[in-house]
């Protein structure tokens, strides 16, 4: 698959079809990818596809000008067809590589297992429904379910359904996604006032940093909310109030657009559980109006239209 998508990128480029690619290359650490932008052929063989690609690659689209050629894994291409969808980008001026995935492995969770950081790992590899990392020349074994990112346990569509290149034979979505809702569940099995106290102390520790946003294919706007003066809506210390006021607008914002990629708590600092958040405004929009992000780019935004049946359930 690594040898096909090196080709095709580098064809593309050749052709004169895109002006960019956009992939992974090595990252400088062990065991990570970082994103490659490219309009050098020659730089297209550095492009890799391994269980280490956690970012979603369509957060770059709205900067770039001109035709590019993008690496997508399934959420991914969702991302791109939602920006589709709200006229951010043009499908002709795209060419997505589609990557079947079968999950990202979560290196935070391979740590905290073995009891080591990653410099003391010698090797991460996934074999079928097992993860085999090596340590110090022993092997150690640990089912998928124990070192994916949650969002990957509780993916529903692992092959991109947009793509006008399938860089491998289609991924089975996964059938008990049980364990990618087990924060979820957790802070549902609470009452009202434990969760409050639960996420007092989750937002006490957020420093406002942005990452959250930066990261999100879906927070597309020229100048946020949080940076308005007039009015202004949160103020610029970073109180947990305020912290929480930021999130709980960023999801109203991104109802509709969000396709569970895990972004955003991938890229928080001090590993605020995110997710949480964003996965059930997924799953209230999925609810209520029958509606998941990035399905077809034809059809147009949820919030940007509605359906006269709607109205008696939703006043119920």
């Amino acid at each position: 698959m690594e040898q096909k998508l090196r080709q095709e990128a580098k064809t593309l480029l050749e052709q004169g079809k895109v002006d960019y690619i956009i992939g992974f290359e090595q990252g400088s650490l062990k065991f990570t990818t970082t994103p490659l932008i490219t309009k050098d052929k020659d730089d297209t063989d550095r492009l890799v596809i391994n269980p280490f690609i956690v970012n979603n690659l369509s957060v770059f689209l709205t900067e770039i000008k001109g035709r590019v050629g993008i690496v997508a894994k399934g959420c991914d291409s969702r991302s791109i067809v939602s920006l589709i969808q709200d006229n951010k980008v043009v499908r002709e001026d795209i060419v997505i590589l589609g990557v079947p995935c079968p999950g990202i492995i979560d290196l935070s969770k391979v740590e905290r297992l073995v009891g080591k950081d990653r410099d003391e790992l010698n090797a991460i590899v996934r074999e079928g429904d097992k993860v085999v990392v090596t340590v110090n020349g022993k092997e150690k074994e640990f089912p998928v379910t124990e070192v994916l990112y949650d969002n990957c346990l509780g993916c529903e569509f692992p092959t991109p359904q947009e793509y006008d290149v399938l860089l491998g034979e289609p991924t089975l979505p996964t059938t008990d996604r049980s364990a990618g809702q087990e924060k979820l569940a957790r802070l549902k099995d609470m009452s009202p006032q434990q969760r409050w106290e639960f996420w007092e102390n989750e937002f006490s520790r957020c420093i406002r940093c942005y990452a959250c946003r930066n990261v999100c294919p879906a927070c597309f706007c020229q100048r946020c909310f949080v940076e308005e003066s007039e009015p202004q809506w949160i103020l610029p210390v970073p109180q947990w109030q305020d912290n929480l006021m930021f999130q709980v607008i960023r999801n109203i914002h991104v109802a509709g657009r969000c396709t569970d990629c895990g972004e955003c708590e991938r890229a928080c600092p001090v590993n605020i559980p995110l997710r949480s958040l964003t996965k059930e405004m997924y799953d209230l929009v999925d609810e209520l109006f029958h509606f998941k992000a990035g399905m077809d780019k034809e059809a147009p935004p949820l919030m940007t239209h509605y359906e006269l049946e709607e109205a008696e359930d939703l006043i119920r």
